[in-house]
């Protein structure tokens, strides 16, 4: 997470540390959020709570995928949740699985995937697609998320390369934990994460984006959850997140606001 002073220092240039409190209707939300938005939402989700009166209730997991935390599974499991924040894709799954309301959904931002290495180690040129493949070529050890980057990674863009099978062997999906936290313990030469994922995590250093060529930009989407009871508090977090005010913060935490 970010350092106190620079959260604050944020919220202050976002216009929001010294924003007046909108009423204290003291409704408690459930919300879940998916890796790629937890730091903007862990920077503003305290605020919204002093501005709108609301308790906020949260959750983290990935997008997709098996893993017990993924945010698909707590759902099926039918664990309370008002708003969802995940990105666009998984979400729309989770409207034909009619865990969240169709037409109830915001996008707030895009989302770009790095590569980092652990820190004081040398940094792979990964400036052109053919440096990136060389990169991963020579790669002791690869590790991709169990989310929408590392899906990405391992099941498309290996492959677009032509590289799969020289690669896949030596790569790991990184389950229920940040890739970079792995890296960071010299556990993995070089990890790949949304850039967001990647910013908050002491002991490594980000080489850069994927190339423009084969960088895949995901939209994570918030929505209001079937099984709600307060949809127009859910609403009002929504509102939040997506308004001009909170676009700084995000911006700062590795995301491109919408």
């Amino acid at each position: 997470m970010l350092p106190m002073m620079r959260r604050q220092a944020l919220l202050a240039a976002a216009g929001l540390l010294f924003a007046p409190r909108l009423h204290a209707a003291g409704t408690t939300l459930h919300e879940m959020t998916s890796g790629a938005f937890t730091e903007p939402y862990r920077i503003l989700g305290p605020h919204f709570e002093a501005v709108a009166g609301h308790h906020l209730e949260s959750s983290y997991g990935a997008s997709m995928g098996s893993a017990p935390d993924a945010i698909p599974q707590r759902l099926a499991r039918g664990e309370p949740a008002d708003v969802v924040i995940l990105a666009r894709g998984a979400l729309d799954a989770l409207v034909a699985a009619g865990h969240v309301r169709r037409g109830s959904e915001v996008d707030l931002v895009e989302s770009r995937i790095a590569m980092a290495v652990r820190a004081g180690t040398p940094h792979p040129r990964i400036g052109t697609v053919d440096e990136f493949r060389q990169a991963m070529l020579d790669a002791r050890s690869i590790g991709y998320s169990a989310s929408a980057s590392g899906v990405y990674v391992s099941t498309e863009l290996f492959q677009q390369l032509g590289i799969a099978d020289q690669v896949l062997h030596k790569a790991h999906r990184v389950m229920s934990e940040r890739v970079g936290s792995v890296v960071a313990r010299g556990e993995l030469e070089v990890g790949f994460q949304q850039v967001s994922e990647l910013l908050p995590i002491e002991g490594i250093e980000i080489v850069g984006p994927l190339p423009a060529a084969i960088q895949r930009v995901t939209t994570f989407s918030a929505r209001i959850c079937t099984r709600s009871e307060k949809p127009q508090a859910a609403h009002a977090l929504i509102r939040f997140f997506a308004s001009s005010a909170a676009r700084e913060v995000i911006r700062q935490t590795g995301l491109d606001p919408l």
